[in-house]
């Protein structure tokens, strides 16, 4: 699963972690399209949290 810190609306999912991001550019891209047809502002930040799953 992954989400966007600055987005909290562009939640996603996907098999492999690469497929996973390629979806949520995907999500992103369409919720800053629906922001522009609502004239909201579009949050701006540059931070990166990424969580991976491991076996112990």
């Amino acid at each position: 699963m992954g989400q966007l810190v600055e987005w909290p609306e562009v939640v996603t999912e996907g098999p492999t972690l690469e497929e996973c991001r390629e979806l949520l550019k995907d999500a992103l891209h369409e919720m800053i399209l629906a922001y522009r047809q609502q004239h909201r502002e579009i949050p701006l930040g540059g931070a990166l949290f990424e969580q991976v799953a491991i076996e112990v």
